[in-house]
């Protein structure tokens, strides 16, 4: 949606600060009094000045750009006069066509993009209006003021995040290391979880996972969308798009788990080879410490481990038995995100030495009495931190 609400809420998203009020009639001209232009609460004074400057000047002035409604640019001036307590935002050009009486109760929207750049909006339809204060969590008598943005509802936030990361791509579709890197900063930039990367790997991972599903179909939505609306002239080209998108829907997801754990490995600085060459042409997903390690016969065996990494294994985890022939006597780990696999595969798993790695959250999709044999991210984390002596 390109709509002026949209527009001004992704302004504010992007901006250091913001501020918004409803325009008065004085504001908009409709008292003949537009000259003075813009009054502003006092509480908007830190959005353009330091405290150094209000402490040293009485009356204060600054030149700043301003961008109306993503289209129009004004040299305007900010002027703080203490001895009245007001803030006054003027000089908008000859001609300048958005402060008339119709804008009388319009929403003034402002927001700063650096020291003297700013983007301004006027919202005077009830939708648009609504539209933003819905967005920031907002009623009308909480406006007149700085904007909290820390206060900003997350889905609003996550939205704005995809879009512009969306409208930054040049090709059709990103690879997918791209498109889980990007699902990781987004994470981190709606719901400040870095965090969680040593106190609870589990949960971050699926909040990961999550976020570049959402991250992929809003792609797809971008990409595909108007095709799909419009319809297909021929079965053919219908069947050409489908198989399309299914088969990278499937490349996605395959890789998805491999860099989203090589992500959490990373964090917790725990040392490992991912697609590293055993034996023939062996490539378990992860080696640990290192590929180099492995093929050292002086190096404790004791001090390796594989993980293989499946976003499903009801079928495939017997895959995982010969991708080390150092370690085939040993346990090996298989991660999945798989929710469930029957008590008679998980007793074959435990006698071929294999134990699963699952997101705790999925662990009660599990027999109850084989739970315990499933460890979470965090205890294989744990582990391998243990081995590495980190």
């Amino acid at each position: 949606m390109n709509d002026l609400s949209q527009l001004a809420i992704d302004a504010v998203l992007m901006a250091k600060e913001a501020f918004c009020k409803f325009l008065s009639a004085n504001d908009s001209g409709e008292t003949g009094g537009h000259q003075v232009g813009i009054l502003l609460s006092k509480t908007a004074k830190n959005l353009f000045f330091t405290d150094q400057e209000l402490k040293d000047n009485h009356i204060l002035k600054k030149a700043v750009k301003v961008k109306w409604q993503n289209d129009i640019e004004t040299d305007s001036v900010f002027t703080w006069y203490e001895s009245k307590g007001e803030l006054r935002l003027t000089r908008f050009g000859r001609g300048f066509s958005l402060l008339r009486p119709e804008y009388t109760g319009a929403l003034f929207v402002f927001a700063k993009q650096a020291n003297d750049y700013y983007d301004a909006y006027l919202l005077n339809t009830e939708y648009d209006i609504q539209n933003f204060l819905d967005a920031f969590g907002l009623t009308p008598a909480e406006t007149n003021r700085p904007i909290e943005l820390d206060l900003v509802n997350p889905e609003v936030k996550e939205k704005a995040a995809i879009d512009a990361f969306i409208s930054g791509l040049n090709v059709e579709f990103p690879s997918s290391e791209e498109m889980s890197r990007a699902a990781r900063i987004i994470s981190y930039q709606v719901y400040l979880n870095k965090s969680l990367m040593r106190s609870n790997p589990d949960k971050l991972l699926l909040d990961w996972t999550e976020e570049e599903y959402r991250l992929f179909r809003a792609i797809e939505r971008s990409r595909y969308g108007n095709t799909v609306s419009r319809g297909f002239s021929s079965v053919d080209d219908f069947i050409t798009t489908a198989n399309k998108v299914l088969n990278r829907r499937k490349s996605r997801a395959g890789k998805s788990l491999e860099h989203h754990l090589a992500a959490i490995f990373d964090g917790n600085n725990i040392r490992y080879t991912a697609q590293g060459v055993t034996e023939g042409n062996k490539r378990p997903d992860f080696i640990f410490p290192s590929v180099e390690d492995y093929h050292n016969s002086s190096f404790e065996i004791s001090k390796l481990c594989i993980l293989a990494a499946k976003t499903t294994c009801k079928d495939r985890w017997r895959q995982v038995l010969n991708e080390a022939d150092r370690l085939r006597d040993g346990y090996k780990y298989l991660c999945t995100m798989q929710q469930g696999i029957s008590s008679t595969q998980m007793d074959e798993m435990l006698a071929e030495k294999v134990i699963l790695v699952v997101p705790k959250a999925y662990i009660k999709a599990y027999p109850p009495d084989k739970q315990e044999r499933i460890w979470t991210i965090g205890n294989f984390v744990s582990y391998v931190k243990e081995m590495e002596a980190l």
